[in-house]
């Protein structure tokens, strides 16, 4: 059994199509519930498995004090362990967001502190016999470029079979 985990993102509808389609392929299960974002750049995560006030509190304050920003979905980058993803240009909206939540909740270091620096980007698939990076340009062919604007701030839950959107708050 997976223990579930909570993530604050930002969603990006523009990708959304995508997303869902290959997260259907790979494990349904985690196919969230009405208004969840599948397609989205994370900001913070793990983050707390308890929402109390005081916490939603200053994530409210957070957003509203974060105004919303522009970026351009197009270049492809691939990590180290073969994950494909898009990089946001400009990140700087999204390295800003994701410092001053930091900042507010150090007990939750960016992906848990497993890396040294945290590179803003859009998940799309994982290179493999039947996926590579053209492979994946072909399938978002009239997607991209993707003019986007990070508007809201998501609470996400992932856990097999209950993956939802917990609660948002605006930018801005």
């Amino acid at each position: 059994m997976h223990p579930g985990h909570s993530v604050l993102q930002v969603p990006v509808p523009p990708l959304e199509e995508f997303v869902r389609g290959r997260t259907a392929h790979y494990d349904p299960s985690y196919l969230g519930a009405a208004g969840f974002g599948h397609a989205h750049v994370t900001a913070l995560g793990p983050f707390t498995d308890e929402l109390t006030a005081d916490i939603e509190r200053r994530l409210a304050a957070i957003a509203a004090e974060t105004e919303p920003f522009g970026f351009v979905l197009e270049r492809i980058g691939r990590f180290d362990d073969g994950t494909l993803h898009l990089v946001p240009e400009p990140d700087e909206g999204f390295r800003k967001l994701t410092a001053r939540l930091v900042a507010e909740f150090p007990g939750f270091p960016p992906y848990a502190g497993a890396y040294d620096e945290v590179f803003p980007h859009l998940t799309l698939d994982r290179l493999s016999d039947d996926v590579t990076v053209e492979s994946t340009l072909a399938l978002l062919d009239g997607v991209l470029p993707a003019h986007c604007r990070a508007e809201r701030l998501d609470l996400a839950w992932y856990e097999p079979r209950r993956t939802r959107l917990v609660t948002s708050w605006p930018l801005g």
